[in-house]
């Protein structure tokens, strides 16, 4: 089982809150929200790199949702993470050039195009990913099954919530 550096704030219950009215259990989210997030962002970096030495940190969520999700039009992708068309672009233009990806004419309109990932990305995206499930799998090892599943849950919801 996992150590937290707080006990969870009772579901349901009533908010506890310091003297100046916050909810500690919404500062403690914020608080490590912001450790992981950090972390996630050296972490993409590293991966995005073992990619490809010329990768942008960001664009690794790209592969990821390419592989997850099979080929979409680019402003899919950009309403998925949440950034604007000409960040987008940018990032896939980037990831072309690199032969990460490639753009394919959409069948269903011709202005508009597909992006998939090509088999070199998807080569070394794989590589990559695989590594890192084997950290998870190391890192968590004293964890239950069931926590992770749990953790995965409630990522989801979270960023379902995102989405809105």
């Amino acid at each position: 089982m996992h150590q937290t550096t707080e006990p969870p704030a009772e579901e349901g219950g009533p908010r506890a809150e310091d003297g100046s009215g916050m909810d500690q259990a919404y500062l403690s989210l914020e608080r490590e929200l912001a450790v992981f997030l950090r972390r996630a962002r050296a972490s993409s970096g590293e991966m995005a790199r073992a990619v490809h030495p010329e990768l942008e940190p960001a664009a690794y969520g790209l592969l990821v949702r390419l592989e997850d999700a099979g080929q979409q039009r680019a402003t899919d992708l950009a309403g998925y993470f949440g950034v604007g068309k000409a960040t987008m672009s940018r990032q896939l233009r980037a990831l072309c050039d690199l032969g990460l990806v490639a753009r394919e004419p959409d069948p269903a309109d011709g202005r508009a195009s597909l992006v998939r990932i090509t088999e070199e990305g998807r080569a070394r995206f794989t590589r990559v990913r695989d590594a890192r499930r084997e950290q998870y799998v190391r890192k968590l090892a004293d964890w239950d099954r069931g926590e992770v599943a749990e953790l995965a849950r409630l990522l989801r919801q979270l960023n379902v919530s995102a989405e809105g």
